[in-house]
């Protein structure tokens, strides 16, 4: 079969590497080689897929069905191998082999086209905060895994050397890196992350009722993991009359639910929001990054 990359992938890499790289060309030839050294049937690629690989569902040499991700070396597969194996199927998706190729994950399969984000939206945060709760573990020993302060150290680096002409944006970019440097100064703990949880990002499985998938881990406190649960379905709270006073309740709810501190999460998700919102408007996705930057001037 031909393994063509969906356009949101290409799309996605391209705002990642605007100068191209050769990943996408060799992505078919590369693929053709995963599947035939795993003896593995492909059935389709997974459309519209991830912004970062390349998703193949598959059958394995004894008809067991499996997803087949390939990934570039800036999407970090290989720390992303690292968290799975370190969970063990506990609320993460499983690891079928322990060590393959560079960028090569066999994955056990999920209900690709049933994540959390099908449910009614109350019900979609209380599951997805349930799988997220699973996953917040201490590192490993010796762990592989970038920071949060590393993360967001690069992340308030670009926010700062990009910045945005506008009146309604410096103020929120000072905002958000005050508020990052008030919370690195007294981190509560260190457990591994998901890194880039969303509602998305739980899928349905036979295994367990949901199962968090794609994560970018990162080892730092639970409430900058949970800060981007707090802005799903932007779009929505951005269309409410009283969208500020939901997102509001929501961050106390959430908060009070995982046992996080509410200013603590109030912080990272503007921290966030804002990061997100810059990001979007440099590659030219004005209208995600207004509705981002409206969502942060609520917090």
């Amino acid at each position: 079969m031909a393994f063509e990359p969906p356009r949101r992938l290409v799309r996605a890499l391209g705002e990642t590497a605007p100068d191209g790289d050769d990943w996408l060309e060799k992505l078919p030839e590369t693929a053709e080689r995963a599947v035939a050294l795993r003896e593995l049937t492909a059935e389709r690629v997974q459309v519209p897929g991830g912004r970062s690989s390349l998703v193949v569902l598959v059958r394995t040499a004894g008809g067991t069905p499996a997803v087949l991700k390939l990934a570039p070396r800036r999407a970090r597969p290989e720390s992303e191998r690292a968290a799975l194996a370190h969970w063990g199927g506990l609320g993460a998706v499983q690891l079928l082999e322990a060590e393959t190729a560079e960028g090569v994950l066999l994955l056990e399969r999920l209900h690709p086209d049933v994540s959390v984000r099908s449910l009614p939206e109350a019900k979609a945060l209380l599951e997805a905060a349930g799988t997220l709760r699973r996953l917040w573990v201490e590192p490993p020993a010796g762990h592989p895994f970038e920071t949060v302060a590393e993360r967001t150290g690069r992340q308030a680096e670009a926010m700062r050397a990009g910045a945005v002409a506008g009146p309604e944006v410096a103020p929120l970019v000072d905002a958000a890196l005050a508020a990052r440097e008030e919370l690195l100064a007294a981190p509560p703990e260190a457990r591994l992350l998901h890194g880039t949880f969303r509602q998305s990002k739980v899928l349905a499985g036979d295994r367990m009722p949901w199962l968090a998938v794609g994560p970018d881990p990162v080892v730092g406190e639970s409430a900058f993991d949970l800060a981007r649960l707090v802005r799903d379905r932007v779009e929505d709270l951005i269309a409410q009359p009283s969208g500020a006073s939901t997102t509001r309740r929501r961050v106390k709810r959430l908060a009070e639910s995982l046992e996080v501190d509410q200013e603590r999460l109030r912080g990272w998700t503007l921290f966030r929001a804002v990061e997100s919102g810059v990001r979007a408007r440099r590659v030219g996705r004005e209208q995600d990054a207004e509705l981002l930057l409206e969502f942060a001037s609520w917090l």
